[in-house]
């Protein structure tokens, strides 16, 4: 995991990206793996890899987070890119593996109200993508805004969007 890390921190090829990516999303499946990625510093190197400009590479991270966020202690640390993974939902391509695995990420950060302030200003957007956006796309929508529904300080937020 810690030769994963640096050679994410080393490359700028998005393909060795990817697959480091890939590795690192599958080992966090196990959460041994997500401490240990965690006290490697693994999260910021990854979070770092949203301002990647390669679409792919940023799907990667994406999906790694994903993964890494089912860890309290790994959301304390991932709760800081929230703003920039909404601004990847309202930038992506309708319905993109890259809209998607933002939003599977937003979906997992919003389990708890901890964060749900967080993603107030993109309320509009995910409202939107409800008409919008493929089914896939509607159902991980939804999945983020029931979160966001169970928290009462968000009522008067969902109710107000413009849409």
């Amino acid at each position: 995991l810690q030769k994963l890390i640096h050679l994410l921190q080393a490359t700028d090829d998005p393909l060795i990206q990817e697959q480091a990516l890939i590795t690192l999303s599958n080992s966090a499946a196990f959460s041994v793996n997500q401490d240990i990625i965690r006290n490697l510093d693994g999260l910021s190197v990854i979070g770092g890899m949203l301002s990647d400009c390669a679409p792919k590479v940023k799907e990667k991270a994406l999906n790694a987070l994903n993964n890494l966020s089912m860890n309290i202690k790994n959301q304390e640390e991932i709760q800081v890119y929230i703003t920039q993974v909404c601004g990847s939902v309202e930038s992506a391509p309708l319905n993109s593996g890259l809209q998607l695995a933002a939003l599977r990420l937003l979906t997992n950060m919003s389990v708890t109200s901890d964060y749900h302030y967080k993603m107030i200003n993109s309320i509009p957007c995910f409202l939107r993508l409800l008409s919008e956006g493929i089914e896939r796309t509607q159902i991980q929508v939804l999945k983020v805004l029931v979160n966001l529904s169970a928290n009462p300080a968000m009522t008067r937020h969902l109710l107000r969007a413009q849409v």
